[in-house]
């Protein structure tokens, strides 16, 4: 029985789980480069850049996932979220196109209800 010795390191799988990693630190780098929860804005004409005040973003995922201010909650937890701020204060609903309307019609029932009236949808310019 004759022992062979290894003189080379296969590299190939380590280079191929590099890769991978790479893709994922890439794809979570937007992200966090951007600082916003991707969501595919419905178009709109009227449009108005929005202020630099301070005001909270509630998001609406496709999947009906809502996010109040990068933070997953549901839609009972709002109530609890909401009430540390002032009845004038600038809430921007940022709405995927492809979410049931039937969830953003629950988020500006509740706002409404709770005397929330400075409201504005967040879109993209056509």
């Amino acid at each position: 029985m004759k022992i062979q010795k290894f003189d080379s390191i296969n590299v190939v799988p380590f280079i191929d789980i590099m890769l991978v990693l790479l893709v994922i630190v890439l794809t979570t780098a937007t992200f966090i480069a951007t600082g916003m929860i991707p969501v595919d804005l419905s178009e709109g004409k009227s449009s108005i850049k929005n202020n630099k005040q301070k005001s909270v973003v509630l998001t609406i995922k496709p999947d009906g996932t809502l996010f109040f201010n990068k933070e997953k909650i549901d839609l009972e937890q709002i109530n609890f979220k909401i009430k540390s701020y002032k009845k004038s204060v600038a809430i921007n609903i940022n709405c995927d196109k492809n979410s049931r309307f039937d969830n953003f019609v629950k988020v500006i029932d509740l706002l409404k209800e709770k005397g929330y009236t400075n409201l504005g949808i967040i879109t993209k310019h056509e």
